[in-house]
């Protein structure tokens, strides 16, 4: 994984995210994976941005997301390319549902738990603050709620 300066190739945002940094910099993270290795060296390379960091990345779906997530660093913009996505997100134990189509959005406001569920093939680009976001699997319970064996990060 590294970050690519001054890139003038067409970027697939699909599997190239792009780093938005501080300086009004925009970086493609090359080599970008959802694995620990990955995430950490990404995580590593743009401590510097703190909280001001975003990452652009496009996400291809269809059916229930399988895991709640939370951005404590700031906002998250959804916006909704193509099909229909629904944004759930956990206010203080009050399921809050929001339907996008095609050039919609919604602010996920930062630390507030949320999930993402497309109906039928959607896309969506999503623009997220991800310094010390928080992902949890999805249950019949709401992300703030401790089922089963305790998280060990949590004790």
């Amino acid at each position: 994984m590294r970050l690519l300066n001054h890139e003038r190739n067409a970027i697939d945002l699909r599997t190239t995210p792009v780093h938005l940094g501080l300086g009004s910099r925009a970086k493609p993270v090359e080599g970008f994976a959802w694995n620990p290795e990955v995430l950490q060296a990404y995580s590593a390379a743009v401590a510097a941005d703190g909280a001001e960091g975003r990452m652009v990345m496009i996400f291809d779906g269809d059916g229930l997301g399988d895991h709640w997530e939370s951005h404590p660093a700031g906002d998250e913009l959804v916006v909704c390319l193509s099909g229909s996505v629904t944004v759930t997100r956990d206010v203080d134990g009050v399921p809050d549902r929001v339907l996008l189509g095609p050039g919609e959005a919604t602010v996920n406001p930062a630390g507030v738990w949320h999930v993402v569920d497309m109906a039928g093939p959607t896309s969506i680009l999503t623009i997220t603050a991800g310094a010390g976001t928080d992902h949890r699997p999805r249950t019949d319970t709401r992300p703030t709620e401790r089922v089963g064996t305790p998280d060990p990060e949590a004790q």
